[in-house]
């Protein structure tokens, strides 16, 4: 009798303990999500005065602006709906995204920029333009610049898309944008990158040599000639049938 009474001791304090231990972690996550959420919500709110007392007076702010917009709206979705702290370090991202948008329209509009933000993912990785270069690629001019100008009022802050890094800088189109809608790069959009980046400083081989590109790869580009004449055929490019979400690049088909 006395052994039974024990066992069942044993088992209700085990029982207890794993109860308690569950408990805890229960509330470590809790505090975690509130702290989370907590630390994006101040960047969200930061992000929205920014985006309601600023308007553009140029194309590149503009565009910045509207970027800025998409980003808030897009991380009040995401602070809403997180349920893990994860999902709120999410929200924080996309907010931080919107205010380096925002930075860029100030300085597109000569006014001060703000304070320096906190890096974004994989933005290190990802390199900056360093130099202004034209390139034509299947009859179609792109650009980029380290700076706002008339020929690049489109702004990427520099990440990661789609597994690829995207430099920081401004550009005459927004060629990233198909990846970040299709999930995917079409082989178009890798000439490109290498016509864009081959042998600028600053930039990392993954960017300017995409898959090889360039770099001894066998569709035969050489990396050398990248920001010259443009000279790539790229009739027999197979884009793999991706949806590209509707996009028009203005005759340069991604």
């Amino acid at each position: 009798m006395t052994a039974i009474v024990i066992i069942v001791i044993a088992l209700v304090v085990i029982v207890a303990a794993v109860w308690w231990s569950r408990q805890k972690a229960v509330a470590h996550q809790r505090n975690q999500l509130e702290d989370a959420k907590a630390e994006a919500r101040r960047w969200v709110e930061r992000l929205g005065g920014q985006v309601l007392n600023l308007v553009g007076t140029n194309e590149a702010a503009k565009q910045a602006l509207a970027d800025a917009a998409e980003r808030h709206g897009a991380a009040v979705s995401q602070l809403d709906q997180a349920r893990t702290a994860a999902q709120a370090r999410l929200t924080t991202e996309s907010a931080l995204e919107g205010l380096y948008y925002v930075r860029a329209a100030r300085i597109a509009m000569d006014i001060d920029p703000g304070p320096e933000l906190p890096d974004l993912s994989g933005q290190r990785g990802a390199g900056s333009v360093t130099e202004y270069r034209e390139v034509e690629v299947e009859g179609h001019p792109q650009v980029a610049s380290p700076n706002p100008t008339e020929q690049t009022p489109h702004y990427y802050p520099g990440g990661t898309v789609a597994g690829r890094p995207v430099p920081q800088g401004w550009y005459s189109e927004p060629w990233w944008k198909p990846a970040l809608v299709a999930g995917a790069w079409g082989v178009g959009s890798l000439v490109l990158m290498s016509a864009l980046f081959g042998g600028m400083a600053g930039i990392p081989a993954e960017a300017a040599y995409a898959d090889g590109l360039g770099a001894g790869g066998d569709p035969g580009i050489d990396a050398a000639n990248a920001g010259g004449d443009g000279g790539f055929d790229q009739g027999e490019f197979d884009m793999g049938g991706i949806d590209q979400g509707g996009i028009d690049m203005g005759g340069f088909d991604l």
